[in-house]
């Protein structure tokens, strides 16, 4: 599956720069349109009420052509990893997680594995810090923030899972959502950031 992350990652990061340059382009002439897949909405009225030279608009309509490809083509490696992840029961473990997709739950089993490596969830966590650092004194307990050391692809993900989980919080039942609300009570009142919450919260669900 590793290959089939590399060639994504790949197109991703050349649909942004597709965007751009179609931005770029368009700034040239006088026109501002936000970021993103904004341009690629908005182009057909964009030409219809600019006053463009024709080889510009010819450019921009094969970007925006180009820009559908490697939309379509993201989807198939999607589509390719979710048939890797149904034939890999460490896949389909992570799947189980609460708001672990396709893309979390393919990395993580191909860059961790079975995980056997490690002894415990916590062990996992402190090997790809995806822990706060501590500090300890008196009895007391201060974590100090997040490492960015570790595997960042993994934590970034993991982030985004435990956020998603959060900002869904008002449709959860169960222990684990009763208890993320009194520990995101106890973190606003105390001042956490969002990254050290989510990163409890995943660790929680994942015991």
């Amino acid at each position: 599956m590793r290959a089939l992350h590399r060639v994504r990652e790949s197109l991703v990061q050349d649909k942004v720069k597709t965007t751009n340059q179609m931005h770029a382009f368009l700034l040239e002439f006088g026109i501002s349109v936000p970021r993103g897949g904004a341009v690629i909405s908005r182009l057909s009225t964009i030409l219809g009420d600019s006053d463009l030279p024709q080889y510009l608009s010819q450019l921009l309509l094969k970007l925006q052509q180009h820009y559908h490809y490697l939309v379509e083509q993201i989807k198939d490696l999607e589509s390719q990893l979710k048939r890797k992840l149904d034939e890999d029961e460490v896949g389909k473990r992570l799947l189980s997680i609460p708001y672990v997709g396709t893309l979390t739950a393919s990395t993580i089993s191909t860059e961790i594995g079975d995980g056997k490596q490690h002894g415990s969830s916590r062990d996992f966590a402190a090997a790809t810090e995806l822990v706060p650092r501590q500090y300890s004194t008196g009895g007391r307990t201060t974590l100090l923030g997040i490492s960015k050391r570790g595997n960042k692809k993994i934590r970034t993900l993991l982030v985004q899972c435990a956020r998603v989980f959060i900002q869904k919080l008002e449709h959860q039942s169960g222990k684990l959502a009763d208890w993320v609300r009194e520990f995101t009570g106890f973190c606003r009142i105390n001042g956490k950031g969002a990254a050290e919450v989510a990163l409890t919260v995943f660790q929680a669900a994942n015991r």
